[in-house]
């Protein structure tokens, strides 16, 4: 098992080095440093001379992937990939154009995304489970037809009309909740209430569509009839036998998922005013703020490749049986 996951570290780290290469290619594609100097500054009419010397000042006056004036190791190392990239491996994710630093955002904005990714991911969770478990108990009656049914049109709605229509009915219709904002404190979960509510109801339908497909699968195999003819209820052959055995396939989207908590929703925070790291991202898209942007992109590729590591090692839990040479 040491020497599998020794492997897999080193498989790592050409991964991270081609995906860093690949956010390169892909930023400088739509932006060169003379338009990210002209957004930093402000100015419309903004002068070579000030354009040259911010390049200068933040290391982007020199060739993107190859410097063929260089010499040696040089012609590789003397390049904004080299210089912008190292350092992230030793978790020196530097400043932001703005002169903040990222690594002091990351740690401050990561409390507000795991206050309404943790609960979200939770509740979620039981909930679909809970669903699936209750359409495959009922399979092939009414309850599981129209579950279905509502199932297949939640997953067919984009999140952002759940959002939309949320803020709308909530909290501008029956003012119940903030419609957007974020305060430490104990008021806190007036704001947390509702993107947590509506992220769980976004997830319902595909994942608990999911599920029941895996309890089903379980359901005809051999071990069940077996359990039945040995006298067992429904329900334990459900929960002892059907969920215990399911649990390898919903592991395998589950612990994936957890690495992807930290870097917050995207749509979510930014829609509610939340300061995570999910806005933060946006705001750096906008702003073309490179340096936020590729440090942004760096954690979520380690932690996905995280993810998959605890992926492998949460089935030997679940069935000791398993092992990796």
């Amino acid at each position: 098992m040491l020497a599998y996951l020794l492997r897999r570290l080193l498989y790592a780290i050409p991964i991270l080095i081609g995906v860093n290469l690949l956010t390169f290619a892909l930023f400088f594609v739509v932006n060169t440093p003379d338009d990210m100097a002209r957004m930093q500054l402000g100015v419309k009419r903004v002068t070579p001379e000030a354009i040259a010397k911010w390049k200068a000042e933040r290391g982007y006056d020199a060739p993107l992937f190859w410097n063929g004036e260089a010499a040696g190791l040089e012609k590789a190392t003397r390049t904004i990939f080299f210089t912008k990239s190292a350092r992230l491996f030793v978790g020196d994710f530097g400043a932001a154009e703005d002169g903040r630093d990222i690594a002091t955002e990351i740690r401050t904005r990561m409390g507000p995304s795991l206050a309404i990714a943790i609960p979200t991911f939770i509740l979620g969770l039981l909930v679909t489970v809970s669903l699936a478990l209750l359409l495959a108990f009922f399979r092939a009656t009414a309850l599981d037809f129209w579950g279905v049914v509502a199932c297949v049109a939640m997953m067919s709605i984009s999140g952002l009309f759940y959002i939309i229509g949320g803020q709308w009915l909530i909290s501008k219709v029956w003012r119940l909740v903030p419609i957007s904002g974020y305060v430490e404190g104990l008021d806190t979960w007036k704001f947390l209430l509702l993107p947590v509510a509506i992220g769980v109801v976004a997830g319902i339908g595909s994942s608990a569509r999911w599920y029941r497909t895996i309890f089903l699968e379980e359901m005809g195999k051999d071990y069940v009839r077996t359990a039945r003819a040995k006298g067992l209820s429904e329900s334990a052959v459900m929960f002892r036998h059907v969920l215990r055995n399911a649990m390898i396939p919903i592991l395998t989207g589950v612990v994936v998922v957890i690495p992807l908590l930290f870097m917050g929703s995207l749509l979510t925070e930014s829609f509610f005013g939340i300061p995570g790291l999910g806005s933060y991202t946006i705001d750096a898209i906008n702003a073309q703020d490179f340096a936020v942007v590729r440090s942004m992109v760096f954690i979520g590729s380690v932690l996905y490749i995280a993810g998959l590591i605890l992926t492998d090692i949460s089935y030997t839990l679940v069935d000791p049986r398993i092992r990796f040479d």
